[in-house]
């Protein structure tokens, strides 16, 4: 049976929580409301409310979830996923100041001056991944570094992906920004590669029109030889 709607509150008192959900879509990525109820600590008749709101609105919308496998009995339940519209409402009000910023700095600087501008931004970066790691020593680097991004605002995590590990970023303040600037992604992908002692490969990005920025992290050499070795250490006992 369907949970009986809430009251209705005042004209705009929704609105702070509204942005707790968007923001729980943008850090898990598209969610159901069952999760997104249970990660908000809402009843799931609530966050069913904001989601239809959302989703007339633009800010969100649903989708059809992915099914790995036998599909059970029943309609699986629908996902929600940020919109480019929902997106424009986070961390971007400032995109026209800062195109025009980075726009004279090119003009008068060459296009050296933006690529200094992007990597000084980013040092910011290091030093909070600096501080995450010093106060949290039991986090692997890919970690410690997904919570420094978040930090930022760029809602980060990491997941294991084909070969090695993948830093997905469900967001990017600076996205409108880096679509003309590269530098801007270019400058990012350096310090992740240099936090994480390894070569990072940039496989999407938001900035390029993709739904999350991706970063494959290959296996270190050493878990690669490690591996190696042991397969070599079991071939020799089987044969």
């Amino acid at each position: 049976m369907e949970l009986q709607e809430l009251p209705r509150t005042p004209a705009g008192s929704d609105a702070p929580t509204r942005e707790r959900v968007a923001r729980a879509i943008l850090e898990l990525g598209p969610s159901t409301a069952a999760t997104l109820a249970r990660r908000l600590d809402l009843t799931p008749a609530a966050v069913r409310r904001h989601l239809d709101h959302m989703t007339a609105e633009g800010t969100l919308e649903a989708r059809e979830p992915r099914v790995y496998g036998s599909r059970g009995r029943g309609r699986p339940a629908r996902v929600f996923a940020i919109t480019q519209a929902g997106r424009d409402r986070f961390d971007q009000q400032y995109d026209d100041l800062a195109l025009q910023a980075l726009r004279f700095l090119r003009e008068t600087g060459g296009n050296g001056a933006v690529m200094d501008f992007a990597r000084r931004r980013m040092a910011g970066l290091e030093r909070r991944y600096g501080q995450v790691a010093a106060a949290e020593p039991q986090l692997a680097r890919s970690q410690a570094l997904a919570r420094a991004m978040t930090q930022d605002g760029y809602a980060a995590s990491v997941r294991q992906g084909p070969v090695g590990e993948q830093l997905c970023q469900q967001h990017c303040p600076v996205s409108h920004v880096a679509q003309e600037f590269p530098e801007l992604c270019e400058a990012e992908t350096e310090v992740i590669s240099k936090v994480l002692g390894r070569h990072v490969q940039r496989l999407a990005t938001i900035a390029h029109g993709d739904g999350v920025c991706t970063t494959c992290i290959p296996p270190t050499s050493t878990s690669t030889s490690t591996s190696r070795t042991s397969d070599t250490h079991q071939e020799r006992l089987t044969s």
